[in-house]
């Protein structure tokens, strides 16, 4: 974890192509062996060309911005390219400001278009939730913890007020039940039910309150099935052959309700 967090604010520049060799050497290093931060990675460069793509909306409403918060963001600009070079090498560009400090000058300037992306983008919303599934697996390997049918169904309730039903045999599709994790996304929190098949890490995301168009998305090196029960969206993330994972999201959808 010290690792991770040493090498956290080489992550923006490192998508934004800025990285001098050396750190970048040293971040593909880590990256290779490290699942959670190469997801992380992913994820990140997916939404730097969802707003790349859109950058005009971005402009438009930064300009609406009010005139005194348009002078912090400048000021905070100029800081930021003045600032001695805390990361990384000699040479190295001073965008090693944390991305925390950029995230949040784009939520106070268009936070509503944040949202927007996700809410949006079948593909924005599928990156970050892989980068949860690959996340959550990696901290289970981590605590080894295994919960039962019963405790998942009461923490559905209890934390969600959704009486679910899980799949009474899931043996009979090739998945056991490892557990759930409440995760969060663009817009609050939402389920995580975590399953394997046949050893493999199986993730089905419930989000309250959303209806989604029933697609298929890949994305980061994983499927993902999107599809609605009532009004809740509920996602599959898998890194399985498309078929496999339509007959996976088949079967527990037959139970979930």
């Amino acid at each position: 974890m010290s690792e991770c967090t040493n090498l956290d604010p080489l992550v923006t520049p490192y998508v934004d192509d800025e990285l001098p060799s050396p750190d970048r050497e040293r971040l593909e290093r880590h990256l290779s062996k490290c699942p959670p931060c190469h997801s992380r990675v992913v994820a990140e460069r997916a939404v730097h060309e969802a707003l790349r793509s859109r950058r005009g909306e971005i402009a438009a409403q930064c300009s609406c911005a009010p005139a005194s918060l348009r002078a912090t963001c400048g000021k905070l600009r100029a800081t930021t390219h003045d600032a001695p070079r805390a990361f990384g090498t000699p040479g190295t560009p001073s965008r090693f400001v944390p991305f925390a400090l950029a995230a949040s000058l784009v939520i106070l300037v268009g936070g509503a278009f944040v949202y927007q992306l996700t809410d949006s983008s079948a593909t924005v919303l599928a990156a970050e939730l892989t980068a949860d599934h690959v996340k959550c697996f990696a901290l289970n390997a981590m605590l080894g913890t295994h919960e039962t049918p019963t405790v998942v169904e009461s923490a559905m309730l209890g934390g969600f007020g959704w009486q679910m039903h899980l799949p009474e045999n899931p043996a009979q599709a090739g998945l056991e039940l490892i557990g759930s994790r409440p995760c969060f996304y663009g817009q609050g929190k939402i389920a995580h039910l975590m399953y394997r098949h046949q050893g493999r890490p199986v993730s089905v995301f419930m989000l309250p309150k959303s209806a989604r168009t029933e697609q298929f998305v890949e994305v980061l090196g994983h499927e993902a099935k999107i599809w609605c029960i009532g009004d809740r969206t509920l996602v599959m993330i898998a890194r399985e052959p498309r078929r496999d994972v339509e007959q996976l999201a088949e079967f527990v959808q037959a139970s979930l309700h």
